[in-house]
């Protein structure tokens, strides 16, 4: 089969089932270091937006890592690009089955987030790999921040959401490493006040919708 076409089917199937299938993890969902406690209404819808958020953050990675691999010039890139996409699918996973225990929903934007990260991979992996991998390691770096403030609004009941988070946390900064050890380039000043100006718009529309 034409490597074209190949590539093309195996960025589709991604997408495809990113979007529409459920997520299967490779490893079992973080346990919690405490008991969970009672949640009020309020407290559940929040937990719930906070959760839909992350796993809009999840779906834009599968998206960022699918595109990158596909247009990455180096084998050994694409593999490390690939790897981070299948770990990252356990974070797909857990928020989504987060969701489902708390009673929300995920964002029914997700395939336009999905759309939007995937063309921000492509830039990115055709400025070339250094800076492919500083777009990785920026953007893991702004997640776990991200995360951070996630942990300090989550309801304290919540010790399950609180579990996974902290698992996501240290996966992201081990990416963001990694990607520094594979020879990743920092970003311009501005490209980060642009991501991080994206993320915001990101979380703000998610966290209702």
């Amino acid at each position: 089969m034409n490597p074209s076409l190949d590539s093309a089917l195996a960025v589709a199937d991604a997408a495809l089932r990113t979007l529409f299938a459920k997520p299967h993890a490779t490893r079992a969902a973080p346990p919690p270091a405490d008991p969970a406690g009672e949640l009020s209404e309020a407290e559940r819808r929040e937990a719930g937006a906070l959760m839909r958020v992350n796993h809009v953050g999840e779906v834009c990675a599968q998206a960022l890592y699918t595109a990158q691999a596909a247009v990455a010039r180096d084998p050994v890139l694409r593999a490390h690009f690939d790897a981070a996409a299948r770990e990252e699918a356990d974070h797909l996973a857990w928020t989504r089955q987060r969701l489902d225990e708390l009673g929300a929903h995920p964002s029914v934007l997700n395939p336009v987030w999905y759309l939007g990260a995937f063309g921000l991979g492509l830039i990115a992996g055709r400025l070339g790999d250094p800076l492919s991998l500083g777009f990785v390691a920026e953007t893991e770096r702004q997640v776990e921040a991200h995360l951070d403030g996630h942990l300090d609004r989550l309801p304290a009941g919540d010790t399950a959401s609180r579990a996974v988070i902290n698992q996501m946390k240290l996966d992201e900064a081990r990416h963001a490493a990694q990607a520094w050890s594979a020879g990743a380039q920092e970003l311009p000043a501005p490209t980060k006040a642009l991501m991080r100006l994206a993320s915001r718009v990101m979380t703000t529309v998610a966290h209702r919708i």
